[in-house]
């Protein structure tokens, strides 16, 4: 099994936010260069969506269908392929002021599901390195930080003789 993880800089909710619509799913996911609602409402469970994988000049058309979804904490995905198919786990969890994703894939029918072996999950490994950072900069970017402005002396000042 491939198992990595990720703190991301925001709240659960914004990584929800980014995993529940189905046109952010090629933004995160390596490998895919497009996505499109197939059936059902993401992510409900059994609704789907359509991907295309591009391997140098070669495309490819895939679907993914949500086999658990339980918000705040699971989602739960079987990507299909000309491949074969793999279960895709996310684990959302708090972690302070964070959120802590933790991805487990592994292949489960076809050609991968066959061949799995130590080197699939070394290169799903090298994958997950490039999958999760990328839903960490997406989350990130559609939810940026709020920055507090520091009061200037005047403000400050004014605050500090009202409170007096």
């Amino acid at each position: 099994m491939a198992i990595r993880h990720q703190l991301i800089d925001r709240d659960p909710a914004a990584v929800w936010t980014v995993l529940s619509n189905p046109a952010r799913y090629a933004d995160w996911v390596v490998g895919t260069s497009d996505s499109a609602p197939r059936s059902g409402s993401w992510p409900d469970v059994g609704s789907s969506l359509s991907f295309t994988v591009t391997l140098g000049k070669r495309r490819a058309q895939g679907h993914t269908v949500v086999r658990r979804f339980e918000p705040p904490r699971h989602l739960e995905l079987e990507a299909h392929t000309p491949l074969g198919s793999a279960r895709i786990a996310l684990d959302i969890r708090t972690w302070g002021d964070e959120t802590l994703v933790i991805l487990d894939e592994h292949p489960l029918r076809g050609l991968g599901g066959a061949l799995h072996n130590t080197v699939l999950d070394a290169l799903l490994q090298l994958r997950h390195r490039q999958m999760l950072p990328r839903l960490a900069r997406v989350v990130e970017q559609e939810h940026p930080v709020m920055q507090e402005t520091p009061l200037d002396d005047r403000e400050a000042e004014a605050g500090a003789r009202n409170t007096a």
